[in-house]
């Protein structure tokens, strides 16, 4: 890297601490009566869509004004293809496309409208419905549209498999074992939408729906592996009317109780939206009343996913505030004064009772004896705590001690939950010496070549990015080169590509992983000189947009992946690249110059950034997020930490983050 000659250092302007100021305190005013944080998370088409097609599969009462909204909100986020894309600006997808039309449709959209006839030419034009994936046929078939032959067998039997079978649901991630279970019921019984309004999509078809058979290989899926599993998919559906009445019962109940007990009140199964309504249709189809308290209670759910505006809506997938909380408290600890100090500690008060202490999730099956200790994503999902959260909110609570050491801060006492949550992270490194984001050793491979996993997301392998926040989180509460630290900061050493960078499993993409890293190495102590750090800085440099910002959107994620490929500056990004530069060393370099003037020039008046991009990840090349937070907190975190650092007249970043 081309390092220039440092200069001597100034101090902050009085432009950068108005910057500063007014995302203080823009970002404390949406801080929660009680302390926390959360904003809204927003995805693609799909969800909203869901939502409603649930309604009225269900044949609820039809809430106009609310359709009217979110239809609003799919016509407007509609491409300029005439489909829908899984993220701003991006390419036409077919799922996304027939659910949103279908959706529409549903709410009273006319066919002849011209944004209905464009969505149903690009549809039409791409191979029609029947290309969409795996999930949007199990809904397809669920209404009715489609043979169940054209969708994967699953049988409600695999409840009652032991674990040494070659697949179980301990051998899949969370978020695939709650969204399967109740799936496994309504393929059992085989459902019909009550669809009171008779609204079919036959238009969207080139050939006849019901002819339509199974759905091919996906590009990612291996060709031996993949016929063999279609291969025993015909076996079991040939073999499925076979199976014992008094078996398949036996495997229902077992669904329902798997069910029922992670039913997590208001905040629904698994927390997610898709989990969610499958438990729901679960419900119904065994013949649960409405009234009925598990069923009520799963619906009930649902709606607190609403983001309901005066013109429009939309359904999230989930909600964020143990994670929009912990980063929201690291960029006030990094502001620095009293009342940011004062604010983030109050968060981390209300942080501090949701660590998840007494119930074993499922991770158990992994690391039996081991305490739990972590805390969740959501307001509450206590059978599945998240790594990454926890080693946030670990940090942050690190960090208030450290204020309150320095007589920065009023004393605070998170010893006890950040000794209990480094006993439940170090029990969750897996035997690569990484992390994944809720399982350890979740490496199944072979089974994202089994025709249901068409997505490529069925497993919770270890990422990157989440290594190097556990990384971070041991390295700056003391754990020194301990036999874990030294396998994590092996692991990401191979994991880092040629061209410098690591992979973002969680975050969009390559920059969201390279400061991840970065800042992981830094706080583990590695020397700023090693190859991997000067390596990682020049990538990030290299990369800097003309307008001195950094961007990267979902292409990056494709299969054959070459080498970034520009797209346009956010800020949130444009933060992720200034504080893995910080990290590496290198403040003084001129992209960070030229980055914080790019993030203080495009600050808004409200002290905020607009960031319509989206620049999280839900599942690769599938499912995409924009998490309304992250330009709030992230440019802000970037911008203080340029301050401090130029104040103190030292290039030193001592923290994890």
């Amino acid at each position: 890297m081309n390092v220039v000659t440092p200069t001597p250092p100034a101090p902050a302007t009085a432009a950068l601490e108005h910057s500063i100021a007014a995302a203080s305190r823009a970002l404390l005013a949406l801080q929660q009566p009680d302390g926390h944080w959360v904003f809204e998370l927003e995805a693609d088409a799909t969800i909203p869509a869901e939502y409603v097609l649930l309604r009225h599969y269900l044949a609820e009462p039809v809430d106009a004004a609310l359709e009217a909204k979110i239809a609003a909100y799919l016509r407007r986020i509609q491409g300029e293809h005439g489909g829908w894309p899984l993220f701003r600006d991006g390419a036409f997808d077919m799922s996304a496309s027939v659910k949103a039309y279908f959706a529409l449709k549903m709410i009273g959209d006319p066919v002849d409208a011209a944004h209905m006839a464009r969505a149903r030419a690009a549809i039409r034009a791409r191979g029609g419905a029947s290309r969409a994936n795996v999930f949007t046929r199990f809904m397809l078939a669920l209404f009715g549209f489609i043979p169940w032959r054209a969708v994967p067998v699953m049988p409600v039997e695999i409840m009652l498999l032991p674990k040494w079978f070659p697949f179980h649901l301990d051998k899949v991630s969370y978020w695939s074992r709650t969204v399967i279970v109740p799936l496994l019921v309504l393929q059992a019984k085989k459902p019909k939408a009550r669809n009171p309004k008779g609204v079919t999509i036959d238009e969207l078809f080139l050939e006849a729906p019901q002819t339509i058979g199974p759905s091919p290989r996906a590009p990612q899926q291996k060709a031996s592996w993949f016929w063999f599993f279609r291969g025993v998919d015909a076996v079991l559906r040939a073999a499925e009317p076979l199976f014992p009445k008094k078996m398949r019962q036996r495997a229902i109940d077992r669904a329902l109780a798997w069910v029922t007990e992670r039913l997590n009140g208001e905040n629904g199964l698994g927390a997610i939206f898709p989990a969610m309504a499958n438990s729901v249709m679960m419900f119904d189809v065994l013949g649960f009343p409405e009234s009925d308290p598990r069923r009520a209670i799963a619906r009930k759910s649902i709606e607190k996913l609403l983001a309901v505006h005066p013109h429009e809506a939309y359904c999230q997938p989930c909600v964020s505030p143990i994670w929009d909380t912990g980063l929201a408290c690291h960029a006030l600890f990094e502001v620095g004064g009293e009342r940011a100090v004062a604010q983030a500690r109050k968060g981390l008060e209300w942080l501090a009772p949701r660590q998840i202490l007494d119930v074993d999730g499922d991770w158990i099956v992994r690391r039996g004896g081991l305490r739990p200790g972590g805390w969740a994503f959501q307001y509450a999902n206590p059978h599945y705590p998240d790594v990454d959260d926890t080693a946030v909110v670990v940090m942050a609570m690190d960090r208030a001690h450290g204020l309150a050491a320095r007589g920065e801060a009023a004393p605070s006492d998170f010893r006890a939950p950040i000794a209990r949550a480094r006993e439940w992270i170090l029990g969750m490194q897996s035997a690569n010496g990484a992390w994944g984001a809720f399982d350890a050793d979740n490496e199944y491979y072979y089974l994202n070549n089994i025709p249901f996993a068409d997505h490529g997301a069925l497993l919770d392998p270890p990422t990157e990015d989440v290594t190097a926040r556990c990384l971070s989180m041991l390295a700056q509460i003391g754990e020194g080169r301990s036999a874990a630290v030294t396998r994590a900061i092996d692991y990401l050493r191979r994991t880092q590509l040629e061209e410098g960078s690591w992979y973002g499993r969680w975050g969009m993409n390559y920059i969201y992983g390279t400061w991840s890293v970065l800042c992981a190495l830094n706080a583990a102590g590695v020397d700023h000189a090693a190859p991997e750090i000067h390596k990682a800085a020049a990538w990030l440099a290299r990369i800097q947009n003309p307008d001195g910002g950094w961007g990267e959107d979902g292409d990056s994620y494709k299969l054959d992946y070459r080498g970034y490929e520009r797209a346009p500056s956010t800020a949130s990004q444009s933060a992720w690249a200034l504080l893995g530069l910080m990290a590496a060393g290198e403040a003084d370099h001129p992209a960070v110059a030229r980055g914080i003037a790019y993030l203080s020039r495009v600050q808004g008046d409200d002290g905020l950034w607009d960031e319509p991009r989206y620049t999280a990840t839900g599942f690769p090349r599938v499912f995409y997020l924009r998490y309304h937070g992250y330009s709030k907190f992230f440019p802000l975190w970037a911008l203080a930490r340029y301050r401090n650092l130029k104040n103190a007249n030292a290039r030193a970043v001592t923290l994890g983050m």
